[in-house]
């Protein structure tokens, strides 16, 4: 199983959200590209970004800093939040980002996520983020249609390779992921599905690792100490 490390950030900084909520964010360092760093020397291959001001409005306000990490660090770059446009994926793929995640745009416009997937195949991933059992868009301020079996098996359909499923009551809460959630998942669809939200200590990522999803996601856990980013890699075979 692929470990990946994340930051979300803030006007340049990096942060995390309690459950999502822009209300309560906790800022943990001035300097981005250092986690970065600090990850490739713990034996990281993968970084999870996620541009929360781009999830809010659907811009790129931190593709600088996310070019400079991608630069600079070697690292498998996937990046999510606001990608809703080709412009956007072309300046991302241009600056050495690796994978995007289409969140919103994948729910809102079929015709942008069949495209996508036309122009840039597997470097296309969809984000699947849960909220009381429907997926939720635009920063997970608003709750879609779509139930997330309706959305697994169409994002399947399409030929979407690999889903990043968070579970928004979960996500930086520290008090487990969503086990279960995943063994349906993963035992239901053949997509490579990524693991995030409330990974939070060892225990977590070997049990997901037994389930077979195809990554995890490290968040809170790693900037709160409760999980030693090497000792994930190592319990995730990721190596």
């Amino acid at each position: 199983m692929k470990i990946f490390p994340a930051i979300d950030l803030y006007g340049g900084k990096a942060v995390r959200l309690y459950k999502g909520n822009y209300d309560e964010m906790t800022v943990y360092s001035d300097n981005p590209l250092g986690i970065a760093e600090d990850f490739v020397r713990a034996g990281a291959k993968n970084i999870h970004l996620v541009d929360l001001e781009g999830a809010r409005y659907g811009t790129t306000p931190n593709l600088a800093l996310i070019a400079e990490i991608a630069q600079k660090t070697g690292l498998f770059v996937e990046v999510g939040g606001g990608i809703r446009t080709h412009e956007v994926l072309k300046r991302y793929f241009d600056v050495g980002v690796s994978r995007a995640i289409l969140g919103t745009a994948a729910v809102s416009d079929e015709e942008f996520l069949r495209e996508a997937l036309r122009l840039y195949g597997s470097k296309i991933a969809v984000g699947a983020d849960v909220k009381d059992g429907y997926i939720a868009i635009k920063g997970w301020v608003e709750k879609s249609e779509y139930t997330l079996d309706e959305f697994f098996a169409k994002m399947q359909s399409l030929g979407v390779g690999c889903v990043i499923c968070t579970d928004i009551s979960k996500d930086g809460a520290m008090r487990g992921t969503n086990l279960e959630m995943y063994k349906l998942l993963s035992e239901k669809y053949s997509v490579d599905i990524i693991a995030s939200g409330g990974v939070s200590s060892i225990e977590d990522v070997r049990e997901l690792s037994g389930l077979g999803v195809h990554g995890a996601i490290i968040g809170r856990a790693y900037y709160v100490d409760a999980i030693d980013l090497s000792e994930a890699i190592e319990v995730a075979h990721d190596n």
